[in-house]
């Protein structure tokens, strides 16, 4: 029995005395990123295979890349310019999903409109599920997915 509450103890001591990085700046416990990505990538997979119900037309990439202005560029970048200062002071770091870097164009898209949707638990990455609309959802999906090919329109909403 002491052998099974010594750990909790021990634990409980850990955190009430600040031992548990909680600042930006800490660095994740042990097998921190392991739990976290699986449990992640377990609720995403079910609906990652999940085709867009719109098509990845400029309109809808135009609409998309306004959406991705407004709501993520201020975490996620803006076409040509550096990381922002909340970019910067968010733990994990947000991934810069505009080229010159990859981005999320090789995840499904399904996958994509997950993350946008439900948002991701202890990241700083919000759902938007009750900010806009599921349509509105997809073509922003759609535009990150497509974000190393977009039309020279789509392009000109992006730059500064």
């Amino acid at each position: 029995m002491i052998g099974i509450c010594v750990p909790f103890v021990a634990g409980y001591f850990f955190v009430i005395r600040g031992g548990m990085p909680v600042a930006t700046k800490g660095e994740p416990l042990p097998l921190e990123k392991f739990v976290a990505n699986k449990a992640l990538h377990a609720a995403i997979d079910k609906e990652a295979g999940k085709p867009a119900p719109i098509s990845a037309d400029e309109s809808n990439l135009l609409i998309g890349a306004r959406i991705y202005q407004e709501q993520c560029a201020v975490c996620h970048g803006h076409l040509g310019r550096p990381s922002s200062a909340i970019a910067r002071g968010l733990f994990p770091k947000p991934p810069q999903l505009l080229p010159p870097m990859k981005g999320v164009t090789d995840d499904p898209v399904g996958e994509i409109y997950w993350k946008v949707k439900n948002g991701i638990r202890l990241t700083g990455m919000p759902g938007y599920v009750d900010s806009i609309s599921d349509t509105e959802i997809w073509q922003v999906s759609l535009f990150l997915l497509h974000a190393n090919e977009l039309p020279a329109s789509v392009q000109r909403v992006l730059r500064p």
